[in-house]
């Protein structure tokens, strides 16, 4: 293992998913970024972490971690298995039928100018008579209008 290297990360028969720091990282620092990860201190074993509900996609939120350091300039040393970079990423999915090709013709279609050559709506507003109009309303004789 190099000497530069910064974090550790593995599988324990008992505690699923596991990670520790090496002496070039500082205790207080190790636990402020692992515990970020959902890692945790064991419990009667110092300096071990172990991941937080590993059965929940246990391997990809330990790659993740493993890839978040990295980010973050630590020199990380994982097992094969949960090393990101070991491995090339998953394929997307294929979708069946020719929708792919479908989707991609109606997003090229509804990105593009309409084929159709049409002038927008004007709006007309008549002009404001000059006058003011008045209008009489009578009712019944004798009776009070509502």
């Amino acid at each position: 293992m190099d000497p530069r290297t910064h974090f550790v990360f593995g599988t324990h028969s008992d505690h699923g998913f596991v990670a520790s720091a090496t002496p070039t990282v500082s205790v207080h620092l190790a636990h402020w970024y692992l515990t970020r990860e959902q890692f945790e201190p064991v419990p009667g074993d110092p300096g071990l972490f172990r991941l937080t509900e590993p059965h929940r996609d246990g391997t990809r939120r330990t790659r993740q971690a493993v890839q978040d350091l990295r980010r973050h300039g630590f020199t990380v040393h994982p097992d094969v298995a949960l090393d990101p970079a070991a491995s090339a990423p998953p394929r997307p999915p294929l979708l069946p039928n020719g929708l792919l090709e479908r989707r991609s013709r109606l997003a090229r279609a509804a990105a593009g100018r309409t084929t159709q050559h049409s002038t927008p709506p004007t709006t007309a507003i008549p002009p404001k008579p000059s006058y003011a109009p008045t209008a009489h309303l009578t009712g019944p004789a004798g009776k009070r209008s509502r």
